[in-house]
């Protein structure tokens, strides 16, 4: 590009002025009726690649716009892989920690995520299927305001220099060189060489062509199919003009379904024995292509092709997951050396390290893979900060006096509704068996009662070395009255003997019952509501 010092009056004003603005006639037409999709054919196709080859881009240009709007799938696909582009999140990270570094990254931060940046980003994926993109940047006081895709049409390149656009003459060689700082140019790196043939467009031409072909057959096949073969004959001693009347008979029947003919003229009716399955050849032809197309563009056919499960298409998303992070790292390369060095330059000076402006690519989670994961060996003593789960899940972080969700423990329902009616029962001097009969399955250990009557109590200090005493007792009880029975059945003979025994056992439960009823006027006493 051209250097210009845009301190300088001069400088500033090439800034602030259109360049590349469209006009009603010239090489920079605003409407142009150009094509070269029209009667396209392998030797025209042919002529326009080389000729791109040597540096004469106009008619390829023309011919990659066309594919985009003519045909519906490669335009689908073609836009698809730029809006996974524009469609990422914008981040901008600080070239310092000090306070200087961090002004410039929050103002480049507001400049990248206003509404006029979407502008520049469209223009400039426009790139991916032509080799190459401009977009021209409007100053106003040293700061960007409006981006303005140019049509490719526009510029050209050098006879000896396949790499730098220049704008184009009105007889298509190469003309001024583009001034600094006015114009974002993306040529892509597809592939290795000349931008121009890097292209999306170039790889998909042959099979645009071909699907081209294959739609036109199959249309003309569509409009003669199930219809017979029509053979009119004549005899030895025919004009001409009998001759033109019987053709014009057998082309009448065809669209007219009528024809009048001398009687001494026959018309016979032949079904054709190789029309049937025929539209399955067009079909599946068309659909070979598309496929070809969708790989050459989105890297993989899976979602726009087979119709994928949904397992299928979390793998393979719109765009090969490579491709897409190639084309961001790229586009966020070219706007921080074009737009953002300019603009932070213009406006803080030279800087010893830039912000870098990025284009965030998420990475695909198995969340259930995650979650069944940490279900294993999170009770294994695995360690796991919070905030990593919730980040992974998107789960944000509780705010204060928010109702939560969770799963209570069993002790603090059963248990500790057992216990508050047990106390209750006992300390109004009722004896409801029921209470006292639910009462006893619960709990079954020392430490578990314990922590039932703390938890009542709310204090725990009005746990006394007297209550334990009393636990103690209880626990003594329930094991007897189930070693009884363990000694009764170890006399059994056979199975149905000890299934009888069991059928006829009775626990003593009154010692286990008064137990439990000293326990809850013990608890209810230090303070149970």
């Amino acid at each position: 590009m051209k250097e210009i010092d845009p301190k300088s009056q001069a400088g500033k004003k090439v800034l602030e002025q259109e360049i590349a603005a469209a006009s009603m006639t010239g090489v920079r037409r605003a409407w142009n009726d150009d094509s070269i999709a029209k009667g396209l054919n392998p030797v025209k196709l042919a002529n326009v690649l080389t000729d791109a080859n040597q540096g004469d881009i106009y008619d390829y240009l023309t011919l990659a716009e066309e594919m985009e709007e003519r045909e519906p799938h490669y335009g689908s696909v073609i836009r698809t892989r730029k809006l996974a582009i524009e469609g990422l999140d914008r981040h901008v990270e600080p070239g310092s920690d000090d306070e200087l570094g961090q002004k410039i990254a929050d103002d480049i931060n507001n400049l990248v995520q206003s509404a006029e940046f979407d502008d520049l980003i469209s223009a400039l994926v426009d790139g991916l299927g032509k080799g190459f993109a401009a977009c021209e940047v409007m100053w106003q006081n040293f700061k960007p305001t409006t981006y303005k895709w140019r049509d490719p049409r526009y510029f050209t390149y050098a006879a000896d220099d396949a790499y730098t656009l220049r704008l184009r003459n009105e007889d298509g060689t190469a003309g001024q060189h583009l001034p600094a700082y006015k114009f974002v140019v993306h040529q892509p790196k597809l592939k290795a060489g000349v931008p121009i043939r890097g292209g999306l467009a170039r790889m998909a031409a042959l099979s645009y062509m071909c699907k081209t072909y294959a739609l036109t057959d199959w249309m003309a096949f569509c409009e003669v199919f199930g219809m017979p073969i029509r053979v009119g004959k004549y005899g030895n001693g025919a004009s001409d003009t009998d001759k033109t009347i019987l053709k014009r008979a057998v082309a009448n029947i065809g669209t007219d379904a009528a024809a009048i003919i001398p009687e001494s003229m026959q018309l016979e009716f032949i079904q054709a024995a190789t029309s049937t399955g025929g539209e399955s050849l067009f079909e599946n032809l068309a659909n070979w292509l598309d496929k070809q197309i969708s790989k050459a563009v989105l890297g993989q056919t899976m979602t726009a092709d087979d119709g994928s499960s949904n397992a299928q298409s979390q793998v393979h998303n719109e765009v090969r997951l490579d491709l897409l992070k190639a084309d961001a790292k790229q586009l966020a390369a070219t706007i921080n050396q074009q737009l953002i060095k300019p603009y932070i330059d213009f406006n803080y000076g030279v800087q010893e390290v830039y912000p870098k402006f990025v284009l965030h690519v998420p990475e695909p989670e198995d969340i259930a893979g995650l979650v069944s994961g940490l279900a294993q060996l999170i009770p294994l003593g695995l360690k796991v900060p919070q905030n990593f789960v919730r980040d992974k899940l998107g789960i944000p972080d509780p705010q204060e006096d928010e109702e939560l969700l969770g799963v209570p423990t069993a002790q603090n329902t059963n248990n500790f509704e057992l216990n508050r009616k047990y106390a209750e029962w006992v300390a109004n001097g009722y004896r409801d068996p029921s209470v006292a009969s639910m009462h006893s399955d619960h709990p079954k250990t020392k430490d578990a009662v314990i922590d039932v009557l703390k938890e009542l109590n709310g204090k725990q200090d009005h746990v006394t070395d007297d209550t334990d005493d009393d636990l103690d007792d209880f626990i003594n009880m329930t094991e007897q009255s189930i070693q009884d029975l363990v000694t009764q059945l170890q006399s059994a003979n056979s199975f149905d003997e000890m299934l009888t025994l069991l059928n006829d056992a009775q626990l003593n439960t009154s010692d286990i019952t008064d137990a439990l009823a000293l326990a809850g006027i013990k608890a209810f006493a230090d303070g149970v509501k």
